[in-house]
């Protein structure tokens, strides 16, 4: 396994002109390394790019769910505060990639899976932001419908198509159409959207909770409320399997990080910022949103979780556009960064020579429609436990094997001409590497092989797919990382770098 020897600048390593791969079959420019000159997001835009995705609707919805299932206010905020401490590790060693060598998420894949083997765990990516794209696009532009209803009233009345008043499913489409219309302009575009879209966000949020406390006299009956669960026996069984549902919220961006951190000036640039946005501004979005429905329960005498039918209540026209205007900055900023970036890079690893950075984005757009997203946010059982969980073990088991091969095995050094061309060290056999295939299979049977459902409440017996592996279940993304990590490095062990 041949180091890297070349246009090396201290944490930061790029491609020499010469050594600029041409076969077109693994590389093309949305895929080639981003120049040293080009890197340079700083703490302040990975920060605001963390903000801005966090602040939006489904993240809103996160402590309901949680407290639906039973947890009260400071028992849901604790489990989502630890969910995404504790994501952020592997968003952090995964991203170390990104500044260092300038290459994507698909890319730095070549490296443990193969050269054609990394597509692979590049379509599973793919596949799970397809899925997320469409729903956070469903939910958006039921925002959209919801408050351009209470302005001009008459929208639910509208004759139906498919069950659904005709201007909803209008909404869907023209914010659909806006979202790609952005991205398609290219990653500096959403650098400039991200840095502006992240204070207008949290400005809009305060501005509801500041209403809402005004309008109330108080925060209500909500923030009293005993958990359902205790702390006791009935707590852990919901905990943990919540636990990982939350960190499964982001398990999809702790894969593909590098397709931005490759833009980062430096290691301390995307450290700092990702600290700094990730934890800290899902924490406190989870309070606001508890504050926010228990105002709401004081007002109205009953919680209201949804931000969209709170705000619909308002009298005030300048009010409803402000929260409209709002409720389009936050799902945009997040669905294209989180949903689009990776399977547009994805699926231009899958055949370089066709499909780039901005078809891609549109082939996203079109499957995230196909899969009919409204279905998968319809109880908090499907959403959290089914959809999260299986998410959360899959890609687990894919950050497992990443991680281990490009830290233990490779101690961070790759030899950049090599992946992209058809032979040396990440050539494997025929392309893929049969070892970290087997991890895979393995881990995942491992994560998701017990998924279960409760009586009528899912698609999955209620034993288990397997019912051996059934106590795993709660457990998808730990048991996902763990196994797949202390595979893979035992299974190449005698091919590690030395130090």
């Amino acid at each position: 396994m041949p180091e890297h020897t070349i246009g090396d600048t201290g944490d930061r390593v790029e491609l020499a002109p010469g050594e600029v791969p041409s076969d077109g079959r693994f590389a093309n420019t949305d895929l080639l390394p981003v120049p040293v000159e080009a890197r340079r997001w700083t703490t302040y835009n990975f920060t605001a790019l963390w903000v801005g995705m966090a602040h939006n609707i489904p993240s809103w919805l996160l402590a309901s769910g949680l407290v639906a299932l039973g947890m009260d206010w400071k028992q849901a905020v604790f489990t989502i505060a630890l969910a995404n401490l504790i994501v952020l590790v592997p968003m952090l060693l995964t991203g170390h990639a990104g500044p260092k060598y300038g290459i994507p998420f698909p890319v730095l894949a070549r490296a443990s899976f193969g050269v054609r083997g990394a597509n692979l765990a590049a379509l599973i990516r793919a596949a799970v932001a397809c899925a997320w794209f469409g729903i956070q696009t469903w939910i958006g532009g039921s925002g959209i419908f919801v408050l351009l209803g209470k302005i001009f009233g008459g929208w639910a009345d509208a004759g139906e198509i498919a069950g659904q008043p005709w201007t909803l499913w209008l909404c869907f489409v023209l914010f659909w159409a806006l979202e790609l219309a952005i991205i398609y302009r290219g990653m500096e575009t959403l650098r400039r959207f991200e840095n502006w879209a992240a204070p207008f966000v949290i400005v809009g949020a305060l501005a509801l909770l500041v209403w809402i406390g005004v309008k109330a006299g108080g925060f209500g009956e909500l923030l009293n409320q005993p958990s359902r669960l205790g702390w006791g026996a009935d707590f852990w069984p919901v905990f943990f399997p919540s636990l990982m549902g939350m960190i499964a919220f982001w398990s999809t961006l702790s894969l593909n990080i590098p397709d931005f951190t490759r833009f980062g000036a430096g290691q301390r640039s995307q450290i700092l910022g990702q600290s700094l946005g990730l934890p800290t501004t899902m924490t406190l979005f989870a309070l606001l949103s508890v504050f926010v429905t228990s105002g709401s329960e004081a007002v109205y005498g009953t919680p209201i979780w949804d931000p969209v039918e709170l705000v619909a209540k308002a009298d005030n026209a300048f009010g409803l556009l402000y929260a409209l205007v709002t409720v389009l900055v936050a799902t945009i900023s997040v669905n294209i960064a989180a949903n689009v970036v990776s399977p547009a890079y994805d699926l231009a690893n899958l055949a370089p020579r066709l499909i780039n950075f901005r078809r891609g984005a549109l082939i996203t757009g079109v499957v995230g429609v196909l899969i009919m997203p409204w279905k998968l946010t319809s109880t908090p059982e499907l959403y959290i436990f089914t959809w999260l969980g299986l998410v959360g073990g899959l890609l687990g088991t894919v950050a497992g094997i990443l991680i281990a091969d490009y830290w233990i095995v490779r101690h961070t050094r790759l030899s950049l001409p090599d992946l992209y061309r058809a032979a040396g060290p990440y050539w494997y056999r025929g392309g893929w590497n049969p070892r970290a295939v087997a991890v895979f299979l393995a881990g995942g049977v491992l994560a998701i092989g017990g998924s279960h459902s409760a009586p009528g409440r899912g698609p999955f017996p209620e034993d288990g797919l397997i019912p051996l592996l059934r106590p795993l279940s709660d457990y998808g993304w730990a048991v996902g990382l763990a196994s797949s990590l202390l595979l893979y490095t035992a299974l190449m062990w005698r091919d590690r770098l030395p130090r």
